[in-house]
């Protein structure tokens, strides 16, 4: 299993779904998707700009968990 840890960064700077949506240019929708962690696929391109907008690494956004 994946988690997502969008919700938690954007926590910790103060951002919210909309003011990421404007500055990386992906749809609301989708960015709630990722916060809520109901997103089952990422395009690599939205990747790139959360990380750039965010300023974090993949592996700060992103972990794999053991599903036990």
């Amino acid at each position: 299993m994946i988690k997502i840890h969008l919700s938690s960064i954007m926590g910790a700077k103060r951002i919210n779904q909309s003011e990421l949506s404007k500055k990386t240019g992906i749809r609301p929708n989708t960015i709630n998707e990722l916060y809520h962690e109901l997103a089952d696929r990422v395009r690599l391109d939205h990747i790139e700009a959360i990380c750039r907008a965010l300023e974090c690494d993949i592996a700060d956004l992103f972990e794999i968990k053991d599903e036990k």
